[in-house]
């Protein structure tokens, strides 16, 4: 088992993130149990690479984790921004289409989009934007043939809340 010192110190977000960054993100783990100081050192990975991918995947991570959804917001919709950018795919992710990449083949940066649509619908949902959360949700299930990401499941989940409430 790795000491602290070494798993803080251990690399391998593609080697394009400032190692103090990522030391950051892998102190935010360490310290999960105090989130002021877990959070502080979100902040301070968001400070040193503030367009980062992994930096945001983060950051969404511990504030949808936390249950601070609307502080994750704005990390899923820059993973989304980036996700499109990195496929080269259109800026609005709603006309983005099966003619843009394999998205049938579960690796690589089309995954990364799907995912990154994914959680944002989800949370769109959480957060009771549930018209704009099922369209992303829809796209996803429309782009990801073989519901790998497991749209489908949510968009259910999300029709069976809705029906609940409209029972009440």
């Amino acid at each position: 088992m790795l000491d602290d010192e070494a798993w803080l110190e251990r690399r391998y977000y593609g080697g394009d993130l400032p190692a103090a960054a990522e030391r950051a993100l892998h102190a935010v783990g360490l310290n999960w149990e105090n989130e002021e100081v877990s959070e502080a050192y979100i902040q301070e990975a968001l400070a040193l690479a503030p367009n980062h991918l992994a930096v945001h995947f983060g950051a969404y991570k511990f504030y949808y984790y936390r249950r601070r959804l609307k502080e994750a917001l704005p990390h899923v919709e820059a993973w989304v921004v980036d996700a499109l950018r990195r496929n080269a795919f259109p800026e609005d992710w709603r006309q983005v289409t099966g003619a843009h990449a394999d998205f049938n083949n579960f690796d690589g940066e089309p995954r990364v989009f799907l995912f990154s649509l994914r959680a944002y619908g989800w949370l769109l949902a959480r957060l009771r934007r549930i018209a704009e959360g099922r369209e992303a949700l829809l796209k996803v299930a429309e782009l990801d043939l073989k519901d790998r990401m497991g749209a489908l499941r949510l968009l259910a989940i999300i029709d069976q809340g809705n029906r609940e409430e409209e029972e009440d």
